[in-house]
């Protein structure tokens, strides 16, 4: 229960990792191996969470071609049940409430373990068919599980195309979310923004501002940044050159320089280490991408470390 006091107390800095459940059509005792190694690469690092995404056709918030496929994976709920079943850290449990019928959501939420926390996503576009609202599973919440730490999805793009991400967030603090996570970030000035924005509204509101999550994730492939950019994330020029430059598959990881050392301790323990064996074995093993950061950023495995709510 350490993880859900920091987020409701707003107290202290915790590292999260983050990962996709296998393909729907995996075999039972394949997912059980995939899990069982997955638990014991993860021990190491020291984590205090595990998110598991949930994830959902969303080819109706861009009209363009999807880059790869939409294959179902399976219910990050279930494979918590029934293959995660050695995590010793809390899991944070995503729910696209759109494609769950108001039934299934609220027999979940009665079933939910006591250490589980959940992030609630809502429909990708308007024009998305619904089973559930988002202000409706809100609800559900909060007649079945108000016990339940519950976080919201946060889009630093969004805030730059309308300003209004901040008040989203607001409007999503006062039903119930106590900490939020980010689309991924590339674009630095965009989660800055953010942030300011949030902070100077909780300030005028006399609130206390939520924790925040910032997800990093590396893009090893043109590929890959295509299907990032369909998904509305704005990637910096910087990394298409790069990628470009290395035929879409970058040979090395690059390290911040010695003045920014502190901040990537600070972030992941003994990262170089860390990098080097996630380098060597990857998490899901299908994937062929390999890592490539910022110069100025901290190296981070494909999943995501959760920083300061105020910036320094």
């Amino acid at each position: 229960m350490e993880l859900q006091r920091r987020i409701v107390e707003g107290a202290g800095e915790f590292l999260l990792f983050a990962l996709t459940p296998p393909r729907l059509t995996t075999e039972p005792e394949q997912a059980g191996q995939i899990a069982a190694r997955t638990l014991e690469r993860l021990r190491p690092v020291g984590i205090d969470g595990l998110v598991l995404y949930d994830i959902d056709d969303e080819s109706d918030r861009n009209p363009e071609e999807r880059p790869f496929p939409f294959l179902p994976t399976m219910d990050p709920a279930d494979y918590l049940a029934r293959d995660l079943v050695g995590l010793e850290v809390p899991a944070i449990v995503y729910r696209a409430v759109s494609k769950y019928p108001e039934q299934a959501l609220r027999a979940w939420l009665s079933e939910a373990p006591s250490q589980a926390l959940s992030v609630f996503v809502g429909a990708s576009s308007r024009e998305k068919a619904v089973a559930t609202s988002l202000s409706r599973a809100y609800e559900l919440r909060s007649e079945v599980r108000p016990d339940l730490v519950l976080g919201g999805v946060a889009i630093p793009e969004r805030h730059t195309r309308g300003r209004g991400e901040h008040v989203r967030l607001l409007a999503k603090q006062a039903a119930g979310c106590s900490f939020f996570v980010t689309q991924i970030v590339y674009d630095v000035n965009a989660a800055k923004s953010l942030v300011s924005d949030y902070h100077y509204e909780c300030a005028a509101r006399d609130l206390e501002p939520a924790p925040i999550v910032f997800t990093f994730s590396v893009c090893g492939s043109l590929k890959t940044l295509e299907f990032v950019q369909w998904l509305g994330v704005d990637v910096p020029h910087w990394i298409e050159n790069e990628l470009r430059q290395r035929g879409g598959h970058p040979r090395r990881v690059l390290r911040p320089g010695p003045r920014h050392r502190p901040r990537a301790d600070r972030i992941l323990p003994a990262p170089g280490g860390a990098i080097r064996a996630q380098r060597r074995e990857r998490l899901d093993p299908p994937s062929r991408d390999r890592g490539l950061h910022p110069p100025r950023d901290p190296p981070t495995s494909r999943a995501t470390p959760l920083v300061p709510t105020t910036w320094s």
